[in-house]
């Protein structure tokens, strides 16, 4: 919709985009909830070729709204983002795609069965998040599975999965992350979680099917966003969100609900720097004996002590070795 000599700019002004639905756009003049359409211009469009969309949500813009019967205000600037997340694309393209922007507190949702857990789909997020300063909180989801219908410790309703759950929090705490266990079904920490999400911009994102939906509906159940029951055949998620949104809570604050993400490719890393990435490596590398360090063939390395020592988990630190050894060309199930 460019601006022509006889056309009359009715409005200008920023806001957050909520919605991406293909081609348009939902704005909203955050704090307040009032969202409406928009459109990107054509140059917007052609400057912007190394993502598959080039505007995200969280995204703050530039609009102007032309007047007309159909009032569709036309983007015309993307402001600079503090923050976002991103992942390659699929079937071995060179294009990213941007899951969401200028995010407060991203909360990667996981469980330990249906769906099983996969730790190199977590290890790369959270090498993104780090990477990207998008500060993170992992949710070990469906709690209920091993500590019971009544939220006991002593009551456990799975021992083994209880063991895993444990390792797993020993793993990521160990390394520097909040790891919250939540349960819809008894409301294990919902408050708490609800805490969290007060006044912020947040995104859930994690697999299909480990609950992201049923989580932000416990939040605020007049969301009412859509729910679905894994497929017992392959034991994934079924796709319930199709669309990247955002909704505002009642407790206060926003929440970006995203679809299931089945694999995640990582996006321009340097192998030098990825180390970097990895908090519990980060806190040690500066007594190895060489510098750059890789932490897999040089002699003196305390990365690789610690993991012998067992004060780096191997599992983090094969993950990390995984990554080195990424050739660039990324498929979705890779993990």
């Amino acid at each position: 919709m460019p601006v022509s000599g006889k056309e009359k700019v009715f409005e200008t002004g920023q806001a957050v985009v909520v919605k991406h639905t293909g081609s348009h756009y939902l704005l909203s003049r955050l704090p307040e909830w009032k969202p409406f359409l928009a459109v990107i211009k054509g140059k917007l469009r052609l400057d912007t070729t190394t993502t598959t969309n080039p505007i995200a949500v969280g995204d703050v813009v530039e609009y102007e709204d032309l007047g007309g019967r159909e009032s569709v205000c036309s983007i015309k600037k993307i402001l600079p983002r503090k923050n976002c997340i991103v992942r390659r694309s699929t079937n071995l393209s060179r294009q990213n795609h941007v899951i969401a922007a200028n995010i407060d507190r991203v909360f990667l949702t996981i469980t330990l069965r249906d769906p099983e857990v996969k730790l190199q789909f977590v290890d790369r997020f959270l090498v993104t998040c780090e990477a990207y300063g998008v500060p993170v909180t992992i949710l070990l989801n469906k709690a209920d599975l091993y500590r019971g219908e009544e939220n006991q410790g002593d009551c456990l309703a799975d021992e083994d999965l209880a063991q895993m759950a444990a390792g797993f929090i020993q793993i990521y705490s160990g390394a520097g992350y909040q790891v919250l266990e939540t349960s819809v079904k008894t409301g294990y920490n919902i408050d708490r979680l609800r805490e969290l999400c007060k006044d912020k911009v947040v995104l859930f994102s994690g697999q299909s099917g480990v609950g992201k939906s049923s989580l932000v509906n416990a939040l605020d159940p007049s969301l009412n966003l859509k729910t679905a029951e894994i497929s017992q055949a392959h034991l994934q998620g079924r796709h319930t969100t199709t669309f990247y949104q955002m909704h505002p809570l009642s407790c206060g604050g926003f929440v970006v609900d995203t679809p299931g993400i089945r694999g995640f490719g990582l996006v321009d890393f340097k192998k030098e720097e990825l180390s970097n990435f990895f908090p519990e490596m980060l806190r040690i590398e500066d007594n190895c004996r060489f510098a750059p360090c890789t932490h897999t063939h040089e002699p003196g390395c305390a990365v690789k002590e610690a993991v012998e020592k067992g004060e780096i988990s191997p599992l983090r630190y094969s993950s990390y070795l995984a990554m080195l050894e990424d050739d660039g060309k990324y498929r979705e199930g890779d993990e």
